[in-house]
């Protein structure tokens, strides 16, 4: 017997296994009250796997798991702003002291709670914008006799503790998913329009807080009602999650929409990565585009693209949600120095389980599997910028960090696997073969967020806020 089958069969590992040797900074003590990089004042649950990233601290979020976020620097005081998985609403978290990160204010979405799904975010200076589309239509928690609330919700955070909501501009679909707000007079957002299958590129004019008016529109011509309808190519199987694009389109722009000057960056399904040209806002103009689907899955083909403008790459990954059943996913670095001519310059490498881990690959081991988001709000100066690292939450795997200095050549230099959730907070991931539904789930990483201190925060679909720091090589050190 392996020492993997061993650790497999052994009921006592599974959930609770002890911290590997391999696991460093697991443990010890921060330096209180100064924000200074350390090891967790608060012992993680045991069972979490890491190379070159340490655990800085852990906060439960008041026992509702985070999604998206956003991050924020005020007087010399950080906050942090997250959207949440199975609660719509938004938490503002004081993490100036990483080790002690605390909840400061709870926002709750309007309306009945099972209708509506809240937990994207967005923000720059004293301008966040929020997310709302509709739930999925699951019983108990969904009660059609109740409305949903979609669009977006504007907050003005010049006091960063105490948001005030400025106005809900609604697209009279099923709402927004992943928007995007880099400052200035536009909002740039993943919308369900009425007239169109799939999530749309619009351009909203905020110069307005509390009467936003939409200034441009953009889709794959297919998606208009009555147009021809977008190639929907096969994943082999109907997966779905339920929301941004519940109906099964794969041609779809998931978001968020990238703007870089005149240029924006859209991620949009099977379609692939299709750069516009909105010099004249009302008035996009195609100007190139990058397939991926197929060879890789088509539904999420692409859901996330980060440009890196002064360096001519950008990032680009799929989101797979067919529990590593479906055709390959990916993570790509792209040359855009041409953007009308982008090309893939390579891969970055499929993560490989530790070798005390009690499963031989993230496909077979539960739960959603490849990469999810990435650090994406480099538009912030509150954010690290890209030094040749670059961050990649990859739901079943972690939290993964890869040396891309050499752009031909990737190489991963960190990871952090959370231990397994403790509680099941809602249907997400669905349970392994043969398991009940209220078993416990698989660890799904959400998000990342890197503020320019260095912290990196992670979200889980069925835990709190991870706050780490990587410890490894520099970039480009080949160490």
């Amino acid at each position: 017997m392996s020492r993997r089958q061993a650790l497999r069969a052994s009921t006592a590992l599974a959930g609770a296994a002890g911290m590997s040797a391999a696991a460093p900074g697991l443990g010890g003590a921060a330096r209180a009250g100064t924000g200074e990089p350390g090891d967790a004042t608060v012992r993680p649950p045991r069972g979490a796997y890491a190379r070159n990233v340490e655990v800085v601290g852990y906060c439960d979020l008041e026992e509702r798991p985070g999604f998206k976020m956003s991050v924020k620097e005020k007087n010399g005081r950080w906050y942090l702003y997250t959207g949440h998985f199975w609660h719509p609403g938004w938490s503002v978290v004081d993490v100036t002291d990483p080790a002690r990160a605390r909840v400061l204010d709870w926002l709750p979405a309007p309306g009945h709670p099972g209708n509506t799904v809240a937990n994207q975010v967005t923000l720059h200076g004293d301008t966040m914008i929020t997310a709302m589309e509709k739930a999925p239509e699951l019983p108990p928690y969904y009660d059609p006799t109740q409305p949903f609330h979609e669009g977006i919700l504007l907050w003005d955070i010049s006091d960063p503790v105490r948001p005030r909501r400025l106005a809900q501009w609604t697209s009279n679909g099923t709402g927004t998913h992943r928007n995007l707000y880099a400052g200035g007079r536009y909002a740039h957002l993943s919308a369900a329009m009425p007239g169109f299958t799939g999530n749309i590129y619009v351009i909203l004019d905020i110069s307005d807080r509390e009467r936003p008016t939409i200034a441009g529109r953009w889709w794959v011509p297919g998606q208009e009602n009555g147009g021809a309808t977008p190639q929907q190519d096969d994943d082999g199987g109907p997966h779905h999650h339920g929301f941004c694009c519940g109906n099964g389109a794969h041609v779809h722009l998931h978001g968020p929409p990238y703007p870089v000057g005149s240029l924006v960056y859209l991620p949009y399904g099977s379609a692939g990565l299709i750069v516009l040209d909105i010099s004249d806002v009302s008035r996009p103009r195609q100007i190139g585009h990058l397939p991926f689907s197929p060879p890789f899955h088509a539904q999420f083909g692409v859901h996330g693209v980060l440009p890196i403008p002064d360096k001519g790459i950008a990032f680009a990954n799929s989101e797979d949600i067919s529990y590593g059943t479906g055709p390959a996913h990916h993570a790509s670095v792209i040359d855009i120095s041409d953007p009308t001519a982008p090309v893939l310059l390579s891969l970055l490498p499929e993560p490989v389980p530790p070798e005390d881990a009690p499963y031989d690959d993230f496909h077979t081991r539960g739960g959603w599997c490849g990469p999810h988001n990435m650090n994406h709000h480099l538009y912030s100066g509150d954010v690290q910028q890209f030094n040749g690292l670059f961050y990649l939450a990859h739901f079943n795997a972690g939290l993964r960090v890869y040396d891309v200095t050499h752009t031909r050549s990737p190489r991963e230099t960190g990871y952090f696997i959370p231990p397994e959730p403790r509680k099941r907070y809602g249907t997400l991931p669905a349970p392994r073969k043969g398991e009940p539904a209220e078993a416990l789930p698989v660890l799904q990483t959400e998000d990342v967020v890197v503020d320019r201190r260095g912290f990196i925060y992670i979200t889980d679909k069925n835990q709190g806020m991870w706050i780490l720091r990587y410890v490894g090589p520099a970039p480009g050190s080949r160490a």
